[in-house]
This record gives structure tokens, sequence and C-alpha cells, in this order.
């Protein structure tokens, strides 16, 4: 994805916040520290070298742009951070908070390319590609590195992960982190009545660009999933779930949205623990190759780094716990 120079160059002059002459500024000023801050709040490691700030700034840009994208018309998701640190209405400057007036120079600036920036329900800014009307959201990737208060944060959900029971799993973690994901009219089977579960503890359905809908019936499991020969504590025996995994792709399931049975597309197989090459593999080789391709596996540390890069916030007792000392007890 390519921007033209002189839109690089009057973006980076945004970014910088240099005061034209007889013009007040809406951006805020930034010295040198400060655009290697901005650039660090947009996930990116460079650092200002001390040459000259617009012309810095314009080409980083054209390098974070050289980043890969989804589609050829759309910048990758780097850009889309810098416009939203950019555009923090927190750094609200001569104008109130809405921001329209920044918002306004921006938006003369992108438009030479064909893009507009405008402001979510979420207070975020976004970019929207004018012809295609495409928008651009950065991706949360589950892999990419994490800092040190995620890192303080996927410990806690670990902690937590290894005591909770199945419904706490259910409910505290897999359907915020569904919600977020995008999926829709997320239900819970429950665990009361077992004969109207059909081998699912969740149905969901998930809306694809084409406005198809696909159906989704989630069997989870709190501890390991493994291919022993039985089930051993608090792990679980894959051949335990082959039945029910089959029992899910065969029953339907009735949409009220629709008012139709419809049958689920896919299985999710989700565990609290570990789910082993061994387990994954027998439950391939048992399954015929049109149900094969239906089995979605989904094991504790992709919970885990997709709860953290989503920013869900932790469950009440994954919270670690501060301790305050009154100072007039006595020791």
């Amino acid at each position: 994805m390519e921007f033209k120079t002189r839109t690089l160059y009057q973006l980076a002059t945004l970014i910088c916040g240099d005061i034209k002459e007889n013009k007040i500024s809406h951006f805020v000023y930034r010295s040198s520290f400060y655009l290697t801050e901005f650039f660090g709040d947009a996930e990116t490691d460079f650092v200002h070298d001390g040459s000259t700030r617009p012309k810095w700034v314009s080409e980083t840009l054209t390098e974070i742009l050289k980043e890969p994208s989804t589609t050829n018309d759309m910048p990758s998701d780097t850009f889309c951070r810098v416009i939203q640190v950019l555009m923090d209405k927190a750094d609200a400057h001569n104008e109130d908070k809405n921001r329209l007036n920044a918002l306004e120079e921006l938006n003369t600036v992108l438009s030479r390319d064909n893009f507009e920036a405008f402001y979510a329900d979420d207070n975020i800014c976004y970019l929207k590609h004018i012809p295609s009307q495409k928008v651009l959201k950065p991706s949360a990737n589950p892999h990419r590195p994490f800092t040190n208060s995620e890192i303080k944060r996927r410990e806690a959900l670990v902690n937590y992960l290894g005591q909770c029971s199945e419904d706490e799993l259910i409910e505290e973690i897999l359907l915020p982190l569904f919600r977020q994901l995008g999926y829709y009219r997320i239900s819970i089977a429950g665990h009361k009545d077992k004969s109207l579960e059909y081998g699912k503890d969740i149905w969901m359905k998930f809306m694809l660009p084409t406005q198809h809908w696909l159906y989704f019936g989630v069997q989870v499991k709190k501890g390991k999933l493994d291919a022993s020969g039985m089930t051993k504590g608090s792990n679980a025996n894959v051949a335990e779930i082959h039945n029910q995994a089959l029992m899910m792709l065969a029953h339907e399931i009735f949409d009220p949205e629709i008012g139709k049975n419809v049958l689920v597309d896919h299985a999710f197989i989700v565990a609290g623990g570990e789910i082993t090459k061994a387990a994954k593999n027998w439950l391939a080789n048992v399954l015929d190759k049109s149900k094969r391709s239906q089995i979605l596996f989904m094991e504790r540390d992709d919970i885990i780094n997709q709860f953290i890069v989503n920013n869900l916030p932790l469950p009440n007792s994954a919270l670690p716990i501060e301790i305050s000392i009154d100072d007039d007890l006595p020791f």
C-alpha cells in the first residue's frame, strides 16, 4: 500500500504538531523524545534519530506502509494504530474533546489518497477506504510479544484457569471472549439437563462478509485433553468427546431469530488445558473426511493469548489481591 509523498509529509507535520504561522494548531507538539513515545504507543520500535522531525516521521510512515496488510487497497494494522494514537481524544488541543477541527485537518490530508478518518461509537478513530467503503481496524494478533502489564495479566489468568470450574471457564472466560471476537447469539446449554445438550456446551453463530451465517457448537473441557487409555483426574480422554462431537454435528439447533432449525457448521473443541497432538490426530483419524474439516481446536494458550490481546477484563477472582497494612497495628 502506498500513499503520495505529499500526503505522508503533511501527515508527518500533524504528528509532529508543528505550528504554522498565524494558525492555531489542533495537534500536540512533539519533540524528539515524544515522537519516540508516540510510535511506541503505536506498538512499534522506531526511535527518533535526531534528524529533522517531519522528514524522519515521513520516512517512518513509508516503512510502516511497507508492512503486509489484509488487502491491497488498505494500509497495514500498524498504520491504523498510528492514526488512532494521533487522534486520541485525550490529546485534544485548542478545541473540545470531540476533536472535530483536528479530524477535518486529518481528512483534508487523507482524502488525497481516497481515505477518510472517523470516530466510531467506541470513541476510537478508524480509517475508511472511500471507493470500497471498507473500514480498517487493527487486528488483535495473539502471537505478538506481550507488554510487561500483559504478562502479569496473563500469569493471573493462567492461575485462574488452574483452579476454576468448567462452568466458570464458560461464563467468565469463553463468553466474553467469543462476544469480543464477533460471534452472535451465544447460548449456553448448561449442565443441569444433559439430555438437551446434544454434545454442545455452547452454540453461537458468526456472520460472513457476504451476510451468510455460520453456526458453531462448542464442547468445553476444563483440563487437559489427551489420548490416553482412560480419564485420569482432571484430564479428559479424546475418545469421550468423539461421540459428543458427532452428536454436535448431527443434531439441529433452533435459531429463534430466523425461526428455523439449523445444523452446526463447525464444532469447537475447547480445553482449559493442553490438547495433545496425539489427541488431535486420534480424533482426525476416526472422523470421516467431511466431518474432520468441521472440527476446530482451542486450547489453554489460545484462550489466554486471545483474552489478553483483546484486552478483556479479568474475572474478579483472578485479580491479584492487594494487602494493605495498617500502620497502627502492633507487630
